[in-house]
């Protein structure tokens, strides 16, 4: 049934466009018996032009240049009919034919060189992509994970909003940033603090004492890479630094100026707001007694909703900002693939599809404790 499918889905782009060669075709025999059959003072092979021109929206440069070999057959055939192939009109039509023909193949072939060329970007930005953001787990311990990434510039599909997770001991932790600035001139400073974060997270007991090493490590970077404006200091990452112990009802988190988590728990959406929130990262270079650890309570069956501020900064065409909290507040009980797939469609409709910046967003939901009776034993699933 799967192969079946997979093959019907493979013919449908081979049978639409077989069908839609039909359409030059029938205008080719049309306009051919027309000027046949018309008065000799009434000229329809001009007209059959309109095939390869047709044909240029939907076909190649070898499809449009065959249709156009058979337009210009087609005006000899109505020469020969009409008896006059040696004459000026005909002459100069089957000239004009085959010139504006020949240009429609020019211009297929252009065309089809620059999509071959812009899928091969596309391929290439895909790769980095996974590179740098891999793919997160749906599952890791008791959590149920979720993630998107949109990219505000069009034709790629990376750039400066940054999240991953990392399992080390009996604990998950979790980071989300934002680098100053959007799309492909921010990756090297994401892919740098990316790559800081998985080896560190392993090597450092506590958030702060990470947060000070992956300050250490941006500052570097922007030290030995300065950026086209050679004001490195003008350059940062905004990040939210999460811990989540397994064996243990809270979660820890730093601020690193980024904009807070939300805690969906029993119908309500709560911001988690640290009390003395840090600078972002690559500006600071403060000591680990500097980062401020906030803890809460995360119980099982909460949700916590990370993002960037591409998201709550999202303009609709008044200028109004999204109201991230007000809309997830209604679907607190969605599970966290439903919850982020809800947030990512109802952004790009405010938005109308056009983001000003890139935007991460990440949904993070611990487990409901599994239930024991005497003959049964059930988990309660993830509403979705």
């Amino acid at each position: 049934m799967h192969i079946r499918q997979r093959l019907d889905r493979r013919r449908q782009p081979w049978l639409s466009r077989h069908a839609l060669v039909a359409i030059p075709l029938v205008l080719i025999v049309a306009i051919t018996l027309g000027d046949i059959h018309s008065p000799e003072s009434v000229h329809l092979g001009p007209l059959l032009v309109v095939a390869p021109a047709i044909t240029t929206s939907f076909g190649g440069y070898l499809l449009t240049g065959l249709i156009g070999a058979l337009a210009v057959g087609a005006e000899v055939i109505i020469a020969v009919v009409q008896g006059g192939v040696s004459s000026t009109n005909h002459i100069s039509q089957l000239i004009a034919l085959a010139i504006l023909s020949v240009f429609c193949m020019v211009v297929c072939f252009f065309r089809d060189r620059q999509k071959a060329e812009l899928a091969q970007v596309r391929s290439v930005s895909e790769a980095a992509q996974r590179a740098l953001l891999r793919p997160l787990p749906d599952h890791l311990g008791d959590l149920h994970i979720a993630s998107s990434y949109l990219a505000a510039e069009k034709e790629a599909c990376i750039g400066g909003d940054l999240y991953a997770v990392t399992r080390t001991g009996d604990r998950t932790r979790v980071i989300v940033g934002d680098v100053r600035g959007k799309g492909l001139a921010a990756i090297g400073e994401a892919a740098t603090l990316l790559g800081s974060f998985r080896e560190a997270a392993h090597h450092h007991a506590t958030l702060p004492a990470l947060a000070e090493a992956l300050d250490r490590s941006v500052c570097r970077y922007l030290t030995e890479f300065p950026q086209a404006d050679g004001e490195a200091q003008e350059h940062f990452i905004t990040a939210l630094l999460l811990e989540i112990p397994e064996h243990s009802p809270v979660a820890r988190v730093v601020h690193c100026g980024h904009p807070p988590p939300f805690l969906i728990r029993h119908g309500h959406v709560i911001s988690v707001t640290s009390p003395r929130p840090a600078p972002p990262l690559g500006m600071s270079g403060l000591r680990p007694d500097a980062y401020d650890t906030h803890a809460f309570s995360f119980h099982p069956g909460d949700t916590l909703l990370l993002y960037t501020d591409g998201v709550v900064e999202a303009r609709d065409r008044g200028r109004v900002f999204y109201p991230l909290q007000e809309r997830v507040a209604q679907w607190t009980k969605c599970g966290p693939r439903t919850l982020v797939q809800r947030v990512e469609q109802d952004l790009l409709a405010h938005t109308d599809g056009a983001l000003g910046d890139d935007a991460a967003i990440l949904a993070i939901r611990r487990s409901p404790a599994p239930h024991t009776g005497l003959h049964l034993t059930h988990r309660v699933h993830e509403a979705v």
